[in-house]
């Protein structure tokens, strides 16, 4: 194959992946129109459409789509053989690409790192902040942070934190006025601020269980985020009651600017796992921080 059409394939995974000449010029690091102009040359070289160009972006045609599954995961294999290399280095090298919502990367993934990454000036970390369901493979991140209990069958999976324990919370403030909830069915006369699920659209059930059985409410109130820093926010300053993880919160309910609330409903439950697929071949790097960020109880230390 000639060289040109190696480095322009690879531009054109690039592109199809991103979905965007914009965001796929700016990864390359070139501009716009000299990435739109080698593509449409590797079309006529080709003799076939790869890409449907429209006012939304870009998408791959069917003969696109085929060449993306053919060929990506061989550029994909040559690019992890590449990253490989820095194996031989005395310390190892990269970049690694991490997406996790907030809660994680502020109370999980950025302690660790941060007494991480002075011992490995080589190493670069990315870390995107996303509520949604990210496809990891699709996005062409390293790895991703979720709950365990909702990570696919065909990923590895290592626990990077203690089990969790959502749990409902207000501001003395709100509940002098309104009262506190003595049972889950409670909340529905209650102003409850609610989480903005970005992958579905659609607003989080508050789950609760008690004696085995489970229990989803949704709620209602004048307020909605899809951030759970400022719905901490707007529960400190009275406006409803909160649905967050305990440990975001531990320091307002130690300092009394909030309370627990249906505490015997709050079970606790499989805390966060860093997550990637069981076929790519981790560079050094990657495996630096895996071990980074592992979770080791106290009675795995003992």
């Amino acid at each position: 194959m000639a060289r040109d059409n190696i480095q322009d394939i690879s531009a054109f995974l690039i592109v199809a992946r991103e979905r965007s000449f914009t965001r796929a010029a700016a990864k390359i690091g070139v501009s716009q129109s000299a990435l739109s102009q080698t593509l449409r040359g590797l079309e006529e070289r080709l003799g076939i459409r790869l890409l449907t160009r429209n006012t939304r972006g870009v998408s791959p045609t069917e003969a696109g789509e085929l060449l993306l599954q053919s060929v990506g995961p061989h550029f994909d294999g040559i690019n992890a053989g590449i990253a490989a290399l820095s194996g031989l280095k005395e310390k190892p090298s990269g970049t690694v690409r991490i997406t996790a919502d907030q809660h994680a990367a502020e109370d999980v993934l950025w302690p660790a790192l941060d007494k991480f990454l002075p011992k490995f000036p080589d190493i670069k970390v990315e870390i995107v902040i996303d509520y949604g369901l990210t496809d990891i493979v699709a996005e062409q991140y390293d790895a991703g942070v979720r709950i365990g209990e909702v990570i696919a069958k065909d990923m590895i999976a290592v626990p990077i934190g203690p089990d969790m324990r959502m749990i409902v919370a207000g501001a003395p403030s709100y509940l002098e006025t309104h009262g506190a909830p003595q049972t889950p069915q409670d909340l529905t006369s209650h102003n409850c601020i609610n989480l903005r699920l970005p992958t579905y659209g659609g607003l989080y059930a508050w789950e609760f269980e008690k004696n085995g059985r489970e229990l989803n409410v949704r709620v209602e109130g004048q307020l909605m985020f899809n951030s759970v820093g400022m719905i901490v926010t707007a529960a400190l300053a009275g406006h409803g009651l909160a649905y967050v993880p305990e440990s975001r919160i531990k320091d307002d309910l130690d300092k009394g600017r909030l309370k627990a609330l249906l505490e015997d409903y709050c079970k606790p439950f499989s805390g966060y796992h860093l997550y990637y697929p069981s076929r790519r071949q981790p560079t050094p790097a990657f495996t630096a921080i895996v071990n980074a960020l592992r979770y080791r109880d106290a009675r795995s230390r003992n």
